[in-house]
């Protein structure tokens, strides 16, 4: 992986490797609270593309390079570089506006035909695998997903042609007027990428190999919006979002010393909050508990805070008090899917006979509502086995390895799955969607 992991991130890291070869391994950043602040950035540009929020995510690439690409019509995926590299809300949200802009305009539609199990776990983890490495012009990352394309066509498949960016620039100026949010952060943004189509290809950002950034198209993208101008008013309510996403994921990336630094006399809660995080970084659990306890003192309903006291708990050992911790954050927000997958994990790490079996349905209830999490199929592949389900937890694995792009590791086990399951149960029948999948 790009990124050692040290053992105090397993929590906050949902691993999600989806090359086979461990050096062009990728992997996605999974955290509730990150993913819900995004998630209300989002929301108004989405709606204002005329996309229900709901059905499209936005997720974080383990990427210190500046990129944002969609493979499908379901996510828009941010490279964690580019996330801490933006300065502003509007940044960001002309980010989303843009890559909303391809999904809305249709031109996705001719890159997917050969990616009918894109919403399977298989086909999901194929096609990240495909797009993070080809905007990474990484011809070995690319080959070890062995999804159908080859040479050149390879190479274009998640790139954008000039007409289609200038479609999307000049929908995502109309998806931003309407959403309240001031359209000339997109020209801040596209300043950032300016001067790299100059540079060789190796020393390219990915974003510029993606999404073709000409003078004529910046030069139109300004004139557009010094027609709409819009309002230049800042959204205290995107700003706190996109302050608490930035926020905890510096604290976890950054080094404890640079976030210390940085919140030193910073009384307010997303500073609380990225304390805790470097005093649990540096292993001083007990002031990272006193922060938490803070933090909670003065919000309580907090579930995503509730979530990262468990969290820190129980990377701290403290297993009973982490289930505390977690079960507070499922109370607030059951319909999470990390906050359940947390809990799972919480439960699993007491190791009883019951709280393997409340693991066990935590877990189920997380997967049902996010099949496509790695770490959520690990844990519950792990409950199965602990409570006498085998083929339920080949079929688990299956799933697991079918996501990190693993292909035959996957076969493997979905065979496994298949020989131990009901025949047309529904749970055989998914060991059969990954077999169908990893054959293509």
């Amino acid at each position: 992986m790009r990124l050692s992991l040290i053992p105090l991130l397993v929590g906050f890291w949902l691993t999600f490797t989806v090359a086979a070869n461990p050096a062009n391994a990728v992997s996605l950043i999974r955290d509730a609270d990150i993913e819900h602040s995004l998630d209300q950035l989002a929301a108004p540009v989405l709606r204002a593309a005329g996309l229900n929020p709901n059905n499209v995510r936005i997720l974080i690439v383990n990427d210190s390079g500046l990129n944002a690409f969609v493979i499908n019509g379901n996510a828009i995926f941010i490279n964690s570089g580019l996330l801490q590299r933006m300065t502003t809300a509007a940044q960001l949200q002309s980010v989303i506006a843009h890559e909303a802009a391809h999904i809305a305009n249709g031109h996705l539609s001719r890159r997917l035909t050969n990616l009918r199990h894109s919403n399977s776990a298989a086909g999901f983890g194929i096609a990240l695998a495909l797009a993070v490495a080809l905007a990474s012009d990484d011809a070995n990352a690319a080959g070890a997903v062995a999804a159908g394309a080859a040479g050149s066509a390879q190479r274009q498949f998640f790139s954008h042609t000039r007409a289609e960016e200038s479609a999307a620039d000049q929908s995502a100026v109309r998806f931003m007027l309407r959403a309240g949010v001031d359209p000339r952060a997109a020209i801040e943004v596209l300043e950032i990428f300016r001067g790299q189509e100059a540079l060789s290809v190796s020393r390219q950002d990915p974003y510029a190999r993606t999404h073709p950034l000409t003078s004529d198209r910046l030069r139109a993208l300004r004139g557009l919006i010094a027609a709409n101008p819009g309002s230049a008013e800042p959204n205290p309510n995107a700003d706190f979002w996109f302050a608490r996403a930035q926020g905890k994921l510096s604290a976890f990336v950054q080094n404890p010393g640079w976030t210390l630094r940085r919140v030193r006399g910073d009384d307010s809660a997303i500073a609380t909050m990225r304390r805790a995080v470097a005093y649990h970084r540096q292993a001083d659990s007990n002031r990272a508990i006193r922060e938490m306890q803070s933090l909670l003192q003065a919000h309580p309903n907090d579930a995503f805070w509730h979530e990262l006291f468990g969290q820190i708990l129980l990377e701290s050992r403290q297993a009973g008090p982490a289930v505390q911790s977690y079960r507070n954050a499922v109370s607030l927000n059951g319909n999470e899917p990390l906050i359940l997958g947390g809990y799972g994990r919480a439960l699993l790490a007491l190791d009883t006979s019951d709280s393997n079996t409340l693991a066990v349905r935590s877990l189920e209830r997380a997967r049902s509502l996010d099949g496509q999490s790695a770490s959520i199929l690990r844990d519950l592949g792990q409950a199965y086995a602990r409570t006498g389900q085998p083929g339920l937890a080949s079929l688990a694995t299956a799933e697991r390895y079918a996501l990190q792009g693993r292909v035959n590791d996957a076969a493997l086990h979905a065979t496994r799955a298949a020989d131990r399951l009901p025949r047309g149960s529904a749970p055989w029948q998914r060991a059969q969607d990954v077999l169908s999948a990893a054959q293509q």
